[in-house]
């Protein structure tokens, strides 16, 4: 557990609300986007399809020979100057990383984990939207949506699959069910990637209405973390017809007063308790030592970042490696934690296979800098729903308790937890799994 409540790093997105949003060859790219065989092209989509297609992933030999050629010529750079992750992903743990993913590394065993649940596609909005879906064996289980962010993908929620669809395996009971749908989001995964702009939380928003809408479902809830967490905000301010609740591991929290003083580098407003004053501390911190500078990149210019992760797999896991969700990481070297070099890898490799880290990396300037912690910049007083939310303790974002009652009147559950940092259901699945039984029992 940490010893205390504080924002370090994520908070420091609030201060990049002001940013104003501003080489392959033709046969490469073909071969790239080639190389995830979903349906014949005859039968893709087309914007007024509406139907629910199979979907099975099969990476070709070609291009899993093609990413250990590039990995095996990466040019390095020489080694930072500094002890610590401060100017980036440290060059000893990267090589050593990107060495074992162009040689021992084994993508099938992640293709047919994904392929051993049903994975579909639907066109919603002109976008070819990839989901898993799968049905619980209990009657009157409670349908959920999982939203994941960046830079994950539902390679994140696949442990928890099993205990939400299958609690009377995992200490639940058959109550306790959840029939479970996980998309992708468009631009990223094995979804398609936009050709227009405007794909911002609020339209994925709309988008996921229609897609469990498309499902049969006539209730459901919702859950996110990090993007995901946005779009599931948003869902509960549109509140469609069906849907119950939301629950988020990444509330945006943080009140209006004390976003505009960090913003502002100006003193912590008046009359903050212990715990509030150490969160806006911890926020300080963080951003002076330019934490979320990722955040900033891909908010001005993506398409720029996107030439060196698209050309390099060693430049793509140097960049995403960078976020703070991955600071603690040993990548299988401390046995106490539960994600591998192989769990990461899985994610990194989806990134290439699918080409997908300039137009994934879009949806941040889609959202014009918004700060995803900032509570008055989501409207979180006026929505209508209810809200749960889990505070997972190894995260670095943990507001106080204060803040996140004064942002949501319609709360019916928090719970902080010791266990689990920024990607919990990746981490500590069966946890997770336990957090939505309880925070959505209510609404069953």
């Amino acid at each position: 557990m940490l010893q205390s409540l504080t924002i370090t790093t994520f908070s420091s997105l609030l201060l990049a609300t002001a940013i104003e949003a501003q080489t392959m060859t033709t046969r490469e790219a073909g071969a790239m986007e080639a190389a995830v065989v979903s349906v014949p092209a005859r039968e893709r989509t087309t914007t007024t399809d509406t139907s629910i297609r199979p979907f099975r992933v099969h990476v070709s030999d070609e291009a899993l020979v093609d990413l250990k050629r590039r990995i095996n010529s990466t040019r390095w750079p020489d080694k930072e100057t500094v002890a610590d992750r401060t100017q980036g992903a440290q060059l000893a743990s990267l090589q050593e990383l990107v060495r074992y993913w162009g040689t021992g590394y084994d993508w099938r065993k992640v293709e047919a984990k994904l392929n051993a649940f049903p994975q579909f596609t639907t066109n919603i909005d002109g976008v070819d939207i990839h989901f898993i879906h799968v049905r619980s064996k209990h009657k009157n289980a409670l349908p959920l949506i999982i939203t994941h962010g960046w830079p994950g993908s539902v390679i994140e929620q696949l442990k928890i699959i099993g205990p939400l669809t299958d609690p009377t395996a995992h200490g639940g009971s058959a109550e306790d069910a959840f029939d479970v749908v996980i998309p992708s989001l468009p631009g990223y995964g094995f979804s398609g990637k936009p050709t227009d702009t405007g794909w911002g939380p609020d339209r994925i928003a709309r988008a996921w209405a229609v897609l469990m809408n498309r499902l049969g479902y006539t209730r459901y809830v919702a859950q996110g973390g990090d993007w995901g967490s946005g779009v599931s905000i948003v869902m509960a301010q549109q509140a469609p017809a069906g849907l119950l609740g939301v629950h988020t591991n990444l509330p945006p929290a943080i009140p209006g007063e004390v976003a505009a003083a960090l913003a502002m580098g100006g003193p912590p407003p008046a009359g903050l308790s212990e715990q509030e004053r150490a969160a806006f501390d911890g926020s300080v911190a963080s951003a002076k030592a330019g934490r979320l500078a990722y955040f900033a990149m891909l908010t001005a210019q993506p398409q720029a970042v996107g030439y060196g992760m698209t050309d390099s797999p060693a430049g793509l896991a140097g960049f995403l490696l960078v976020h703070p969700g991955f600071a603690k990481w040993s990548f299988g070297k401390d046995p106490q934690q539960t994600l591998t070099r192989d769990d990461v890898l899985d994610d990194i490799t989806l990134y290439w296979l699918t080409n997908s880290a300039t137009s994934s990396g879009r949806l941040y300037w889609e959202n014009h800098g918004k700060s995803i912690v900032v509570a008055p910049l989501w409207k979180t007083t006026e929505i209508s729903i209810p809200v749960a939310i889990t505070l997972f303790g190894e995260d670095a974002y943990l507001p106080p308790e204060t803040w996140v009652r004064r942002a949501y009147p319609k709360l019916i559950y928090f719970h902080q937890v010791e266990k689990g940092g920024h990607f919990a259901a990746w981490e500590q699945p069966e946890l997770f799994a336990s957090e939505m039984r309880a925070a959505f029992k209510s609404l069953r």
